[in-house]
């Protein structure tokens, strides 16, 4: 049996996305993932995403990590999913979409064309919540005095603020804490701004995550380091940048969704 799949990216963190309305039921879609997602031996991805389209504006998604885990969210990959959604029904710039994830129902518009290929979406990615301590965090050795914040966007995230975030050996420390996404954040550039980078849960080090970026911007507005009176905080990841505003606890993403093309693979 073969696939086709469309390959997309949210600043660098790049998706498959399998339209599962032509799909053996039956697949398993772990064992797919790590194999399609593979950088030497695969298609090579950050993550596999599985599109339900129920109607002209309901979407169903499912998203798969490099290594096989199912994750409850993401802020790139539901954007690169309704950017796929978008195509197939030959959206219109305003649409709007409802989309049931593991993490809950989203909100998604698409406001306009960036780019060639690229288009500017923004979602309402729901309340960010405090989480508890999670396992293995005493192996990191923070500084008591440094700012931390442990949050949920449906999926958990850990906030570090550090003095500079290029310096700091992120791999090691993700993998000290693999069940958890670890995002390190030092301010600016400018006083609406945060420069972060992130180490993944079941991926690694990628060049943007949304969810991060959103966990990143509500930390940073608690903290004081971005102040309360901003609209919008700017997010700058190695990748690029987003902007996330948050209303009532609540956040909302905006960022680009980028098509790269489209792949058959054999299941």
């Amino acid at each position: 049996m073969h696939l086709v799949l469309s390959k997309h990216h949210g600043l660098g963190n790049d998706f498959l996305v399998c339209d599962t309305a032509r799909v053996d039921p039956g697949i398993a879609w772990p064992e797919l993932a790590r194999r399609l997602c593979a950088r030497t031996t695969g298609v090579g991805a950050d993550g596999l995403l599985l599109l339900g389209i129920e109607g002209p504006s309901r979407l169903t998604m499912r998203l798969f990590n490099a290594d096989g885990s199912e994750a409850e969210m993401s802020g790139n990959g539901i954007r690169c999913l309704v950017q796929a959604a978008h195509h197939a029904l030959a959206g219109e710039v305003g649409a709007v979409y409802e989309v049931d994830t593991a993490a809950g129902r989203r909100t998604v518009e698409v406001l306009g064309e960036m780019a060639p290929h690229t288009l500017e979406i923004r979602v309402d990615m729901g309340p960010v919540t405090d989480l508890p301590e999670p396992a293995g965090w005493g192996a990191l050795e923070c500084d008591p005095l440094r700012p931390v914040r442990h949050l949920s966007l449906g999926n958990p995230h850990s906030v570090v603020g550090v003095e500079e975030v290029a310096v700091i050996d992120l791999a090691r420390l993700g993998a000290l804490v693999p069940d958890v996404n670890l995002e390190i954040v030092e301010p600016g550039p400018g006083s609406d701004a945060l420069t972060m980078r992130v180490h993944e849960r079941g991926v690694g080090l990628t060049s943007a995550c949304g969810t991060g970026a959103c966990a990143a911007a509500a930390a940073a507005l608690a903290w004081g380091i971005v102040p309360a009176s901003v609209g919008e905080v700017t997010v700058h990841m190695d990748g690029g940048s987003v902007r996330v505003r948050m209303v009532d606890g609540r956040a909302v993403l905006t960022g680009p969704a980028t098509w790269v093309g489209t792949v058959t693979v054999a299941t």
